[in-house]
């Protein structure tokens, strides 16, 4: 697997002025390519290939007075631009198929985007230096700040600036079979949450560290000073950068803490189990600012990744696993219970139960049938999902409309056959 190494870097003022031109060829060539395939679509011709993109807005149009600028940066960057644009147009069309999720087409970028990113491949002969610096053409030799060796050679690197106007070194590193951990017989269920971020199966209660809400007088008065200033003024644009770097400090924090946390558990258990929570729809109730300052998601994709890099495994426990309302202990399935309900007992074994840590050993239990493919997954109709294609359940068939179009099952298998004729 490729993962990416992250650095901050300082660029001297010469070497900003280079970057920021490097930022905007790469954006031109980006939105003329969009802008040739939005003329072409709506002309009815056909999808223009990147070739005929890189021909026509690269290689000639550096021969243009209105164009000549673009060879004062790497060629590779504008090139990698169009593959940036054909990576968009590739997550459209796949979302349009159902093969990931929906994103919106690709649109125009600004010069007034706070982030701004150039790739430099193998092509563009970059460089490290024996002392250290990153050599990158057209732009010289920039100091990093080095926290840990590259274990291996880099394919590429992206500079990127961020909204808080720092700039970071982003290399791709091909993991090396080496790097397995010796197995343990270890294994863990995660009940994840708001009061505690994580509940273990073995009872440990990792602290929700709230960094969002800890840093929320700080940023409310960076935001009410950005407010105060005058559009399209200097102050107005140092006020933007300080909001950025208030909001860049918490974000951070709570990275760090989601690495540590994740290597931690990775590193000490064999196999990890975790509940598949449904962020979006949480994030859409009153709780929707804690949720986002706990960070599940990104804590979930840390431990997956690890897992696969390190040779553990790792399971999802269906979202619809009742995991709050089993007994741990005789695993008599005792009813729904309201969130003020943190302790209880089972009316069946008289055993006292926490509420996370029984919901932890449960999801410790079900991830290793799952894992051990004992456990069927099923939706929430009750249906298998994929891979398995079937029918949807007569039970659940939709009605039809009045304009006699079919609609969608709760099922992810694609139109139902509703009954009309010559579906």
């Amino acid at each position: 697997m490729q993962l990416r190494y992250t650095f901050r870097i300082e660029p001297g003022p010469g070497q900003r002025s280079a970057l920021a031109r490097a930022f905007g060829c790469a954006r031109v060539v980006y939105n003329d390519g969009l802008r040739a395939r939005e003329t072409a679509r709506s002309r009815g011709l056909p999808f223009l290939k990147t070739g005929d993109l890189s021909k026509a807005l690269i290689t000639d149009a550096k021969q243009t007075p209105e164009r000549a600028w673009l060879g004062e940066v790497s060629a590779v960057v504008l090139q990698q631009s169009l593959r940036d644009l054909d990576a968009a147009y590739r997550n459209f069309f796949d979302g349009l198929e159902g093969k990931r999720p929906r994103v919106s087409a690709p649109r125009f970028k600004s010069k007034r985007d706070n982030r701004q990113a150039v790739r430099f491949t193998a092509n563009a002969r970059w460089s490290l230096t024996s002392g250290g610096k990153l050599r990158l053409p057209k732009i010289g030799d920039v100091k990093v700040r080095w926290s840990r060796p590259l274990p291996s050679t880099p394919s590429s690197v992206t500079v990127v600036k961020d909204a808080a106007g720092r700039y970071f070194a982003s290399f791709v590193i091909s993991t090396d079979p080496s790097e397995m951990l010796p197995e343990t017989t270890g294994a863990v269920g995660i009940d994840l949450g708001l009061t505690y971020f994580a509940v273990l199966s073995d009872g440990r209660k990792i602290s929700s560290p709230k960094f969002f809400r800890r840093a929320e007088k700080k940023l409310r008065k960076a935001q009410q000073n950005l407010a105060r200033k005058t559009r399209g003024s200097g102050n107005r644009r140092k006020a933007v950068v300080r909001v950025a770097r208030a909001h860049a400090r918490v974000a951070d924090a709570r990275r760090d803490f989601h690495h540590k946390l994740s290597t931690t558990l990775i590193r000490e258990n064999q196999a990890v189990y975790v509940e598949d929570l449904p962020v979006k729809g949480l994030a859409r109730t009153r709780l929707a600012k804690s949720v986002h300052d706990a960070g599940w998601s990104a804590f979930v994709s840390m431990l997956e990744y690890k897992a696969a890099r390190y040779g553990r495994t790792f399971t999802r426990v269906d979202r619809f696993f009742p995991s709050s309302q089993l007994c741990s202990a005789c695993g008599v399935k005792d009813g729904p219970k309201p969130l003020e309900v943190r302790e209880w007992t089972c009316r069946a074994c008289g055993a006292v139960h926490d509420r996370d840590v029984n919901a932890a050993r449960n999801v410790r239990r079900e991830g290793s049938k799952v894992a051990a493919g004992q456990v069927e997954t099923q939706n929430a109709c009750g249906a298998q999902v994929r891979p398995v294609l079937v029918p949807a359940q007569r039970a659940i068939r939709t009605r039809v409309r009045k304009k006699q179009e079919p609609t969608r099952s709760c099922q992810p298998t694609g139109w139902v056959q509703a009954g009309i004729p010559g579906l």
